[in-house]
């Protein structure tokens, strides 16, 4: 559950759906400096342009974004050879190519761990790209309209620049490592996309197409071991009066944080979200990975599991402003962490809530509702569990008047691995 963190925003999904680009993402609505949250609809990270074509309701997709410039960190070679954005008049191209050393990563063999491998990679860019990466940080800070980098998979390169612009802005650094992560979501069509163009054959490293936390948190310690600090970084490695750049990304690109958002609406989902719900769920567990939580997995819940919640259960959405906020399931037995009982309670689960995207309130409002279904059934009790280590959920859940009552220590997790839950419980009005 992420709700202790609830900032506002804009849209559920950081993915812009296209149908040839997989890895297309408004990096608008992040907390930053001062406050402020960087603004939606100016930032964008992508995977291959080269993948549009004029003429298609793709093309349009991208026009109507207002782009004005369009930063490509590949390779010259792989713009020659993959394709590049087609020419268009309203934006400017530039190729800089930040990495200096290519690697294939389909071919590494399985023992080779992402996170200490890809980190030392990215450490390469950072010292071999120096005028490429200070040459696309001032286009950053020049654009007057809205700004899109992309290399292959949007992923590495195009991760580790987000990561130099999100750190400038004041974003904290789980964000980042969160931003990073985000491409689990894209994972399948990537390797879909992978495997259409080599014949079908899958590459021989498993990790191929992945974006582990421990990559970026790697990345960035090692950063700064190397060279003090990021702004240390870009001033000596980068050559860049830091904090001319700093005020001029910041002025470009935060904004205040808007209030007066709608209050959420709540409507039972249907078997047609259980799609939608997954892909809110393994987004929460991008969230927790990011904060050294460790409770959810991507990809663990399927389809299934929210069709059967809502056979047996109910399952509910929540909207803001037409936009999905959030979700939980409540179950009306839960025998796994609390044994046979009577049918005197509600049971809370996969309360969540979409981050850095869900108003101030929303998981209070998921739960305040899930409550008044549960005394609408006439039973007296809302119950639910949270991982023992989570102190700061534990606090969240007590401030809404949840008591703890007892310990799981070996509640079955979504891995079949059984770990420690906390068991709280609400006498009900």
């Amino acid at each position: 559950m992420t709700a202790a963190d609830e900032t506002t925003g804009a849209h559920m999904d950081r993915h812009i759906p296209f149908e040839t680009l997989h890895n297309f993402r408004d990096l608008g609505g992040y907390p930053a400096a001062d406050g402020l949250r960087v603004r939606p609809g100016r930032l964008f990270r992508a995977d291959s342009l080269g993948k549009l074509r004029p003429d298609t309701a793709d093309w349009d997709r991208f026009l109507a974004l207002g782009i004005g410039t369009v930063i490509d960190l590949r390779h010259p070679w792989e713009a020659r050879d993959r394709g590049r954005i087609p020419e268009h008049d309203s934006f400017a191209y530039r190729n800089l190519s930040i990495e200096h050393r290519p690697y294939d990563q389909p071919s590494l063999t399985p023992d080779v761990e992402p996170g200490p491998y890809l980190s030392a990679r990215f450490m390469e860019v950072a010292e071999d790209g120096t005028k490429e990466l200070a040459a696309a940080l001032e286009l950053v800070a020049g654009a007057k309209e809205g700004l899109v980098f992309h290399c292959a998979s949007g992923k590495d390169r195009t991760g580790q620049f987000a990561a130099l612009v999100l750190g400038l802005l004041g974003v904290p650094d789980e964000v980042i490592v969160e931003d990073f992560t985000l491409t689990e979501l894209a994972t399948p069509a990537l390797l879909a996309d992978w495997r259409a163009r080599n014949g079908g054959r899958s590459p021989v490293w498993p990790s191929f197409g992945r974006a582990p936390e421990a990559v970026m948190r790697l990345f960035l310690a090692a950063l700064r071991e190397r060279h003090g600090s990021l702004d240390a970084y870009v001033s000596q490695a980068l050559g860049m009066d830091v904090e001319a750049l700093k005020s001029a990304l910041r002025a470009r690109l935060l904004e205040p944080v808007p209030t007066g958002r709608p209050e959420p609406v709540l409507r039972r989902a249907t078997p047609g979200d259980a799609a939608l719900l997954v892909r809110l769920r393994d987004t929460a567990a991008l969230w927790q990975l990011a904060r050294g939580i460790r409770q959810w997995q991507p990809g663990e819940k399927t389809e299934a599991h929210f069709v059967d919640r809502m056979r047996e259960g109910e399952v509910w959405l929540s909207y803001s402003g037409g936009a999905v906020t959030g979700a939980y399931e409540l179950w009306w037995d839960d025998p796994a962490a609390w044994g046979p009982r009577p049918p005197e309670a509600g049971y809370v689960h996969r309360l969540m809530t979409t981050p850095h995207t869900a108003p101030p309130g929303t998981g209070r409002a998921l739960l305040a509702h899930a409550e008044a279904r549960i005394g609408a059934a006439g039973r007296p009790y809302a119950r639910l569990d949270c991982l023992s280590a989570n102190s700061r959920l534990r606090a969240y859940y007590e401030a809404a008047g949840y008591t703890v009552v007892g310990e799981q220590r070996a509640k079955e997790g979504g891995t079949g691995s059984p770990y420690a839950v906390t068991l709280m419980e609400k006498r009900l009005a």
